[in-house]
């Protein structure tokens, strides 16, 4: 049985099958996941993998939008085609739809630049959060729970992630306050290679984006008849930052209404450099309560 690690890094190996067509095709590995269904920050992480694989090495990604079609089965292996919309001088663009039995479930656009100089400046790190170290890891608050989902986020995960002020998977205590911030790192060392860690800088991002939507109704994962599933994920990298380093991602949620929820998060380094944002709408149904 592989490690967490290896399961990621052998998720983010895409197979170019030499297949084209007016597209680049490229097929993944679906990691298995408790409930059956395919982790959406594993999709996206794999659309962003294939259509870096189709530009030149001198242009990164910058941003992305990316649309949860349906939903994916981890039985089924996923196929990837890339439309290389346009290379200009400095940018280009590429649409990616990921397809399991012939139909899309996950649809993005991601934009390519050079590296160039300009203007320059940041949000600033929150001020007086408690470090990492102090904080209880996934593992620790969910050791012992019986429950597939519990025991496979406490030791099947490739990431350690440490919440603030506190855990909202088994209960939501405390004020009911749409924001948060959560330390998350790789709990292993990965390559070097910097397309890698801003992939797997996407699949964490989609781990916890959600949550101010519920910590703001004071509900939990646990919540029973509480059903959540990821509409769209928005993300900008700024700045290349390592995922094996500890990471800060501070969120809220500005509005739910409809039966969805929109959260917003900002990446930082430990050292406060703004890494990434990233934005995410999703449905929110919650039996009514008595």
């Amino acid at each position: 049985m592989s490690s967490p690690i290896e399961g990621l890094l052998s998720t983010l190996d895409l197979t170019d099958t030499g297949a084209r067509t007016s597209e680049d095709i490229f097929t993944g590995p679906s990691e298995w996941m408790p409930l059956g269904r395919v982790f959406g920050g594993q999709v996206l992480a794999q659309s962003i993998t294939a259509a870096m694989r189709t530009v030149a090495d001198d242009r990164t990604v910058h941003s992305m939008h990316a649309y949860f079609l349906r939903p994916g089965d981890v039985r089924l292996p996923i196929t990837f085609s890339v439309d290389r919309i346009h290379d200009g001088r400095s940018f280009s663009a590429r649409r990616t739809q990921a397809y399991q039995e012939g139909v899309p479930i996950l649809s993005m656009i991601a934009s390519f630049q050079d590296s160039d100089s300009g203007l320059d400046h940041q949000i600033e790190i929150p001020a007086d959060v408690p470090d990492p170290e102090s904080l209880p890891s996934t593992a620790d608050v969910l050791r012992g729970v019986d429950h597939d989902v519990a025991r496979f986020w406490a030791d099947e995960r490739a990431f350690d992630v440490r919440h603030i002020p506190s855990s909202i998977y088994l209960t939501a205590d405390g004020e009911r306050n749409a924001h948060q911030a959560v330390w998350m790192k790789a709990i292993g060392r990965l390559p070097d290679d910097p397309n890698l860690h801003r992939a797997a800088l996407a699949y964490a991002s989609d781990y916890s984006i959600l949550e101010p939507v519920l910590r703001g109704h004071g509900l939990a994962w646990g919540t029973p008849g509480l059903k959540i599933a990821s509409l769209d994920h928005a993300m900008w990298w700024h700045r290349f930052g390592r995922v094996d380093e500890w990471l800060l991602y501070v969120q809220d949620s500005p509005s739910a209404s409809g039966g969805r929820g929109l959260s917003r998060g900002s990446i930082f380094s430990r050292s406060g450099v703004l890494l990434a944002t990233v934005a995410q709408e999703g449905m929110v149904r919650v039996p009514e309560r008595a």
